[in-house]
């Protein structure tokens, strides 16, 4: 009778085993493709590839790298302009990922305005620095 019991009661614990271990885990991560993936805490992820306002910020600042760059090389402009003008690209670069964050990844049309704008302002600094006429 005792060995009986004991064979039950083994037979009883490896069944709970495996009946555990097919259970889905508790843990706090959603599955692959949950809402809880997509939108954790009420905010989107940071990430968002192919975000059209995000995307055309980055584009702006892309070619803004490459006139301070350019306009170095060349000597149209000094170390000291490109310094200036490398530290005002920076802080708009930090500004706009501040917005993101705040968003969930994503930048409000009042965001790109004002983000615009700023571009524009900056170009315009940048183009007159570069084509400004010196004495020689």
């Amino acid at each position: 009778m005792k060995n009986r019991y004991y064979s039950a009661l083994a037979s009883l614990v490896v069944v709970s085993g495996l009946a555990l271990a097919a259970q889905p885990s508790f843990a706090q991560t959603a599955p692959t493709g949950s809402p809880a993936e997509t939108n954790v805490g009420g905010v989107e992820p940071t990430n968002i590839p192919g975000h059209g306002r995000v995307d055309e910020v980055d584009q702006r600042d892309n070619n803004q790298q490459n006139r301070i760059n350019a306009g170095e090389a060349d000597g149209q402009l000094s170390k000291g302009q490109a310094a200036r003008d490398q530290s005002h690209l920076d802080h708009q670069e930090a500004t706009q990922a501040k917005q993101e964050d705040a968003h969930g990844g994503h930048l409000t049309k009042g965001d790109l305005h004002r983000d615009n704008k700023s571009q524009n302002r900056s170009s315009r600094k940048i183009h007159r620095q570069r084509h400004a006429r010196r004495a020689k």
